[in-house]
């Protein structure tokens, strides 16, 4: 796991080189009303983020389906981006037939297994990504080819730039911020771990470009850490989650509250961070703030997600948990396929 995340500016690297020299057929249809990416766990996360990203550039929307069907609106005006690591998620697969049925325009996203295998079957063009990741484990290449995909149709705009901001800033704060060669007192994540170790984790973020990384922090401390942890999101959250802190106060003790904020926070909402702050310090729950890095929109947000990464990692070790498996997927899975 460590090996992983230290090399994951590089994976972001070679997933860019490969979305980049992915070529859509010359008849490809580029006109959408709306574009809904069909994924589970790690593999719906890069869309998430996506999502994220480009809320406010896209001119169509953009929807993660983690489910077995497609919502109904779905059909051959649709662009169904079927996005399973393994190949072999078997909800991906369904709403895939799903899309399929309705006449949907399909690509894949897939190391392998039978979404590549039905891809190939029907048409449809599949981007393959390396095999022997943990999903989890390979967010750059669920995020960086869906963004390619997305602007080699003209959906949004071309983001070269933006992508080697991020993977420079990323290896900054490897030597700098989060790696296991930071010492303690100049490593944000090995602090984090330690403020997290034996509580539970409440997460908060904004709704404008951090909802996703909320999302992605509360899913790193489950698989990694193997712990629970609750997220929501402002301003959503100051409209009935703010009224709870008052129960059950023996809980209390138990809680440290993590808000991650951004630069590009709307103004609002960042007046109300702090007025939640300073309502839930007054229950004596510990908050930290952790804030994003870099200039560009995408560098803050893979900032955030780092550091989440990384708190994860070291808060497993703490725990005397090996990060990587994830034997209770495995279980359900099993038992899963029984039936």
């Amino acid at each position: 796991m460590l090996n992983l995340l230290e090399s994951f500016p590089e994976q972001c690297r070679h997933a860019s080189e490969i979305a980049g020299a992915f070529s859509l057929p010359k008849d490809f249809r580029t006109s959408y009303t709306s574009v809904v990416v069909t994924g589970l766990g790690g593999s719906a996360i890069g869309a998430d983020l996506v999502r994220s990203y480009t809320a406010y550039e896209a001119k169509i929307p953009l929807v993660v389906n983690r489910n077995y069907s497609l919502a109904g609106y779905v059909d051959r005006d649709t662009l169904v981006i079927a996005s399973s690591y393994s190949g072999n998620t078997e909800e991906t697969l369904s709403s895939y037939k799903d899309a399929q049925a309705r006449n949907a325009t399909i690509i894949a996203i897939t190391s392998g297994g039978e979404v590549e295998a039905m891809a190939r079957r029907d048409g449809f063009p599949c981007l393959v990504i390396p095999k022997g990741y943990p999903p989890r484990c390979a967010l750059g290449y669920s995020f960086f080819p869906l963004l390619i995909i997305l602007s080699k149709l003209g959906i949004i705009k071309d983001k070269t730039d933006e992508i080697e901001e991020t993977i420079r800033l990323l290896e900054e704060m490897k030597a700098r911020n989060v790696g296991p060669g930071v010492a303690e007192e100049k490593n944000i994540a090995k602090r984090l771990a330690k403020a997290l170790y034996q509580k539970l984790p409440v997460l908060y973020g904004g709704q404008d470009y951090i909802d996703s990384v909320v999302t992605r922090w509360r899913g790193q401390l489950n698989e990694n850490a193997k712990t629970l942890a609750s997220s929501h999101i402002l301003p959503e959250m100051n409209h009935n989650e703010i009224v709870g802190w008052e129960n059950p106060r023996k809980l209390f003790k138990d809680l440290v509250v993590v808000i991650l904020r951004d630069a590009m926070d709307h103004p609002r909402t960042a007046k109300r961070m702090d007025i939640t702050k300073t309502i839930i310090r007054k229950e004596k729950v510990p908050v930290i703030e952790v804030r994003s890095m870099g200039k560009g929109t995408l560098a803050r947000i893979f900032s955030l997600v780092y550091i989440g990464d990384f708190t994860s990692f070291y808060l497993a070790i703490l725990n005397k948990r090996d990060p990587t498996p994830v034997e209770r997927v495995t279980y359900l899975k099993n038992e899963l396929a029984k039936v």
